[in-house]
């Protein structure tokens, strides 16, 4: 069964459940109040005529005085506690005189079914004849008030059946609303498994109810799955295009090798060191490939307080230490910031390495900082670069024409990376022949 069509038999089912209670509850409350009321009358219509039975029974026949108070729908009786009656009805009440009775010392009053009619009966202790003590029982019919019920339970019904179908569409159109975003999405799915485009669900002016937050997850889905499957196939281009080469080297190694290499000691010894340096080549050149195809939430990025200065001046020991190169450092102040050391270390390690492969003087490394942000500027007196290269050179494989080095294009690419997984800024500007100064920003923790 289909969701919408679970939704709309269950919520017209449950709604008609509940009608059934409520228009039972209004019946049976209406029920116990009217028969109460009838109850309290008959009880106050028994006290009146034991009042006037006491005041009036010396001077008027005992018969004569019942049949002046007896009531048009009911029957008094009068019970003695040896167990004889004295019964007086009304016209057709006649069959309340063959009903059962019983001496109630004390006074009761309760709703009795005679004949499959309701009748309220009150029983009320009484000074009789010769001051012996009687019980007068007054019965009424109640047959108005069960018609008036019978009227009002046909009502109920009658009402309830005509809601039923106004209720079965509002079901339907429930049941329509709920499960059409949920149709919009399968829909959806269904276009980019058929056309093996990627699609979203339009969300333009609905509601913002949960609904509206799953066509966003969908789409904050199906937009990452794009970008990994861009990725993917960048990757696979990159990867095949790097590869090419060095796996042709290799080739024509191996070739010459398997030709000459056993004649010839000092090919062989050129043949085996060009396949180990290309070799080396593809696995550096595959790491880095695999840690850019990576989604940046995938980065197992660590978050924790560090102050900036200390962190510097190790990233700059350690690169003097490894190129033997000069780096001046230039801090004012410290700062303490919220990022991931290590990845701080590399990105910083990153435009370092270009400034030493771009320029033989010395590296500057200098830290300034403002009230909501640190920014480091490293900066080189190498060759530069256009305006319109500064806007390349983050791309995969780019390298300045002036400026190739055995490098494979990939350092900016992977430094991007880096600042947007540890929430960094980096800006570039340079001038042909007086270097470049990069910047990286980052939030002070406050």
């Amino acid at each position: 069964m289909k969701l919408s069509n679970k939704i709309h038999v269950y919520t017209t089912a449950l709604f008609i459940v509940l009608l059934l209670l409520v228009s039972g509850a209004v019946y049976f409350s209406f029920s116990h109040i009217i028969y109460e009321s009838d109850l309290e009358q008959t009880r106050e219509e028994a006290e009146r005529i034991v009042s006037g039975v006491t005041e009036n029974q010396t001077t008027v026949p005992s018969s004569e005085l019942l049949r002046a108070y007896v009531p048009a729908n009911g029957m008094i009786r009068i019970v003695r506690q040896n167990g004889q009656a004295e019964s007086i009805a009304e016209g057709n009440q006649q069959y309340l005189l063959e009903q059962a009775y019983d001496f109630h010392p004390q006074e009761q009053a309760e709703i009795e079914s005679y004949e499959g009619t309701p009748h309220s009966f009150v029983s009320i202790p009484i000074i009789w004849s010769e001051g012996e003590v009687a019980a007068l029982q007054l019965t009424q019919s109640l047959e108005t008030s069960a018609e008036n019920l019978d009227i009002l339970r046909l009502v109920l019904v009658i009402v309830t059946v005509l809601a039923i179908l106004p209720l079965f569409i509002s079901a339907r159109l429930l049941s329509n609303l709920i499960t059409k975003p949920i149709a919009s999405l399968i829909d959806t799915m269904q276009q980019i498994r058929g056309s093996g485009r990627f699609k979203r669900i339009d969300t333009q002016g609905k509601s913002k109810d949960e609904l509206h937050q799953m066509a966003n997850a969908f789409n904050d889905m199906i937009d990452q799955l794009e970008e990994n499957y861009h990725k993917q196939e960048q990757f696979v281009s990159n990867a095949s295009h790097e590869l090419k080469t060095p796996l042709t080297v290799i080739e024509s190694y191996s070739s010459l090798l398997k030709r000459r290499g056993k004649q010839d000691e000092e090919l062989f010894q050129e043949s085996v060191d060009a396949i180990h340096s290309e070799a080396k080549r593809m696995r550096d050149l595959t790491q880095q490939l695999l840690l850019l195809a990576k989604q940046e939430e995938h980065w197992n990025v660590t978050i924790v307080s560090k102050q900036l200065l200390p962190l510097l001046h190790s990233t700059v020991s350690s690169f003097e230490k490894a190129y033997h190169r000069d780096v001046i450092t230039k801090a004012a102040v410290d700062v303490t910031i919220d990022t991931d050391e290590q990845k701080l270390k590399q990105l910083i390690y990153i435009f370092m390495d270009n400034a030493r492969k771009y320029s033989e003087d010395q590296i500057e490394v200098s830290l300034v900082s403002t009230a909501e942000k640190a920014e480091i500027q490293i900066v080189d007196h190498g060759i530069g670069m256009e305006a319109e290269e500064l806007e390349k050179v983050f791309d995969r494989f780019y390298q300045v024409e002036e400026s190739r080095t055995d490098g494979y294009g990939l350092g900016l690419s992977m430094a991007k990376e880096l600042a947007k997984a540890i929430g960094a800024e980096i800006s570039l500007k340079s001038q042909i022949g007086q270097g470049t100064v990069v910047t990286i920003s980052l939030p002070i923790t406050q």
